[in-house]
């Protein structure tokens, strides 16, 4: 019985981990290109494919290992990576914010007051 309940605690902790992996892939496919080199962390290049690997790892390969090291680059890219991009991009993944129909090119137009 306690085989089982541990067995039970590694499932839920190995799909909780892949499921941060593809978070972590999809959020890293939604920002643009140029967000990554204005917040100087790698290319997007890169970590689609660190971060797919750890995906691919979670999901065909049983090694404690490997999967522990693509949790270590998940953790990487939510923790650093993403609050740069996020700060670079305005907000989040490669929107731009709009402001109001009265803005100008130096902020808000008040009308001459």
């Amino acid at each position: 019985m306690l085989m089982t309940a541990f067995g039970g605690l590694m499932w839920l902790l190995f799909t909780a981990m892949l499921v941060l992996a593809v978070v972590a892939l999809a959020m890293a496919v939604l920002y643009r290109e140029d967000a990554y080199r204005a917040a100087d962390k790698q290319n997007k290049g890169f970590w689609l494919i660190i971060l797919g690997i750890a995906v691919a790892v979670n999901l065909f390969v049983p090694m404690l290992f490997l999967q522990l090291a693509g949790l270590v680059a998940t953790i990487v890219f939510f923790v650093d990576v993403r609050p740069a991009l996020k700060q670079v991009s305005g907000g989040g993944w490669g929107r731009r914010r709009r402001g109001s129909s009265s803005d100008g090119p130096y902020g808000p137009y008040n009308g001459g007051r």
